[in-house]
């Protein structure tokens, strides 16, 4: 008589302890303070929506190189967003949103701004407090990771990283995810990019757009070329550092939510098969 062949269950690599403490909390940290100060310093934009290159701005000017506002037509009032002297309209979307009955004339709808609605002060409020809290939990990072090693084994590439660079993106092109003990090259460039260059940036230029620091530091302003120069490079980075959490959030679905979230939140993760055991791991 016969009988169906057994189907041997998937294997499974060993559970390795993947993150620390120190990453999971500031990981989160950061998460929960990026979300408010990109909400807020979007209320902060709309109260003049517009960047410059340069030291100067203002009505007698024509230096923008974005703009988003409102104009009227013969159509009516139709939003409007100007980048690098291209204009295109975003009605409904940018410069004027809302229902038709009873337009909203901001720059990004009160949908995607702490307040909702028009105030300055508490968006400068919101915006000050969660960036030093994201300033205090950069700091912890870094010490942190220094001295547990995480920086310099997972963060700082190595020059067999760049090598296996190319074949990392393109087994990420093809969804083919290898769950390591440590970061795959790509994962180290992408981090390393973040933590070295955006994050600094963003906090630099945030700094020089305040008067305060500018009589402290007067160098900012020449490093960043003036306080427009620095507003325009902070909205960028934010663009960026948006563009990285999509993709990021992105990679977590895709190379498998469970694992990924119980890494960030036990610190325990689940590696390929064939991976190594070391002291420490559970099966």
């Amino acid at each position: 008589m016969m009988t169906e062949p057994e189907i041997a269950p998937p294997q499974r690599g060993p559970l390795v302890y993947r993150q620390s403490i120190w990453t999971r909390l500031t990981h989160w940290t950061w998460a929960l303070c990026l979300f408010f100060l990109l909400l807020s310093g979007l209320q902060i934009f709309n109260a003049h929506p517009a960047l410059y290159i340069g030291q100067q701005s203002g009505f007698e000017f024509d230096n923008a190189v974005l703009r988003i506002g409102a104009i009227n037509t013969p159509e009516g009032p139709r939003g409007q967003t100007t980048v690098f002297g291209q204009t295109y309209d975003t009605s409904g979307i940018l410069g004027m949103s809302g229902p038709e009955g009873n337009p909203v004339y901001t720059a990004f709808p009160g949908s995607v701004t702490i307040p909702s609605f028009r105030d300055l002060a508490t968006g400068r409020v919101v915006h000050f407090f969660f960036g030093w809290i994201f300033v205090a939990a950069l700091f912890v990072w870094f010490l942190a990771s220094f001295i547990n090693g995480h920086l310099r084994r997972d963060i700082l590439p190595k020059p067999s990283d760049v090598g296996g660079l190319p074949r990392d993106v393109l087994d990420h092109a093809r969804f083919r995810f290898h769950h390591g003990r440590v970061y795959s090259p790509l994962q180290k460039l992408s981090y390393f990019t973040v933590f070295f260059v955006l994050f600094p940036l963003i906090i630099l230029t945030g700094l020089t757009m305040s008067p305060g620091m500018d009589a402290a530091w007067p160098w900012l302003l020449d490093v960043f070329g003036g306080r427009q120069t620095a507003r325009t490079i902070h909205f960028v980075v934010m663009v960026l550092l948006v563009a990285f959490f999509i993709v990021h959030i992105a990679m977590v679905l895709l190379a498998g939510p469970i694992n990924e979230l119980r890494s960030m939140i036990t610190g325990w993760y689940r590696t390929s098969p064939g991976t190594q055991s070391q002291e420490g791991d559970r099966s």
